[in-house]
C-alpha cells in the first residue's frame, strides 16, 4: 500500500498521537524521534514489554530511546515480574494513570507498539471491569485442545473485543471473561474517550521479512537462549513463558530438547512471519470498526516519516 494514495485526517487539535505496525518495522525509533521533536514521552503498546528481565525476547532496544545523547521516557514497559499475568483490564487502567499525568503536564504524549487489542481498547475506549480467575470453569476446560476451546469462545455473544487465542492459556482467559461478561452486568463507562490521531507503519511483504530474519538472528546472537533459561532458573515452566509469546515458546523447546538449534531458528521465524500476518488482519479489523489508521510507507526515511507525522498532528 503506497502512502501517496491515502488521504491523512483533518488536522485538528491531537491529545494522543498513535503508531502502530506489524513486528520488525522500526515504530519505536519513529516513536522516540517525534517524542524528541515534541518535547514528550512513549507510551508502550505493547503485551510483552510490560514484564521485567524478558529484554530481547520481547524486543526492548532501548538504543532506540536514546536521541542525541538523551533518553526518551517510556511509559509502561518493565513494570510488573515474570510469572504474573498482566491482563487488558489493568493495562487501561494503567495507560489512563499514566496519559492522565502526562497531560497534566501540558505534554502530548505518543502511543507506540503492535498489540493491537491493547490499542483498540483504549481508541474504542472498552466498557472493561475486573474478571477474577474462576476455577471451577478452568479445571473444566483445561484439559480441552485449543480448536476446541476456540469453538467454544466463539459460542458467546455479544463480545465487545476479539481476544488473541493463539495458545490454551490466553483462550482460556477469554473463555473466562467471557463467560464472567455473561453473568454480570458491565460497570458503567469510567474513562474519557480521548482525541487521537493514529499512524500505521506500512512494510512491504518481503522487506517485512527480511527484516524479521535479521533481527531474529541478532537476538540469538545477543542472547535470548540465556535469557530464556534465566528465567526457567527462576521457576517459570514450559507453559508459563508459552503465554509470554513465540521467542520464549520456542527457545524453552529449544532448551528442553524438542529440536535442534537450526529447526529452533526456522520454527521460529515462521512463526514471527506469521505472526505479523495476524497483526496487520487486526489492525485492518479495527478500521473496519471505525479506527482511522493513516499508513505511511517504510520506504521513507524515519526523518521522512516524523515530518509527515508531526505535520499531521496539531498540537497544544
Amino acid at each position: 500500500m503506497s502512502d501517496e494514495n491515502v488521504k491523512m485526517q483533518t488536522k485538528k487539535k491531537t491529545d494522543l498521537i498513535v503508531i502502530l505496525g506489524p513486528t520488525a518495522t522500526g515504530k519505536t525509533r519513529i516513536a522516540a524521534l517525534l517524542a524528541d521533536r515534541l518535547n514528550t514521552c512513549v507510551i508502550s503498546a505493547d503485551s510483552r514489554q510490560v514484564y521485567r528481565r524478558m529484554d530481547i525476547g520481547t524486543g526492548k532496544d532501548y538504543a532506540d530511546y536514546q536521541v542525541e545523547g538523551k533518553n526518551i521516557p517510556a511509559h509502561l514497559i518493565d513494570i510488573v515480574e515474570p510469572g504474573y499475568k498482566y491482563n487488558l483490564f489493568e493495562y487501561q487502567r494503567d495507560f489512563h494513570a499514566v496519559y492522565t499525568h502526562i497531560k497534566n503536564e501540558g505534554k502530548t504524549p505518543i502511543l507506540c507498539g503492535g498489540s493491537g487489542l491493547y490499542i483498540d481498547c483504549l481508541l474504542r475506549n472498552y466498557d472493561l471491569r475486573e474478571v477474577p480467575r474462576n476455577i471451577a470453569l478452568r479445571e473444566k476446560l483445561q484439559e480441552k485442545p485449543l480448536s476446541e476451546l476456540k469453538t467454544i469462545l466463539a459460542s458467546y455473544k455479544n463480545l465487545h473485543n476479539e481476544s488473541d487465542v493463539d495458545t490454551v492459556n490466553r483462550a482460556l482467559r477469554a473463555i473466562e471473561i467471557a463467560d464472567f461478561q455473561t453473568s454480570n452486568a458491565l460497570s458503567s463507562q469510567v474513562y474519557p474517550a480521548i482525541n487521537y490521531i493514529c499512524f500505521g507503519i506500512d512494510c512491504e511483504r518481503e522487506i517485512r521479512r527480511q527484516r524479521i530474519t535479521e533481527r531474529l538472528l541478532k537476538r540469538a546472537e545477543e542472547g535470548l537462549v540465556a535469557e530464556v533459561e534465566g528465567l526457567m532458573n527462576e521457576g517459570l515452566s514450559y507453559e508459563d513463558l508459552e503465554f509470554y509469546g513465540l521467542e520464549y515458546k520456542y527457545t524453552a523447546g529449544y532448551i528442553r530438547g524438542d529440536f535442534d538449534k537450526n529447526t529452533f531458528l526456522a520454527l521460529l521465524e515462521t512463526a514471527i512471519h506469521q505472526f505479523a500476518k495476524r497483526q496487520m488482519t487486526f489492525f485492518r479489523s479495527m478500521e473496519k470498526k471505525g479506527i482511522k489508521i493513516n499508513w505511511i510507507s517504510r520506504e521513507l526515511t524515519n526523518e521522512e516519516i516524523v515530518d509527515r507525522i508531526y505535520n499531521a498532528s496539531e498540537i497544544g
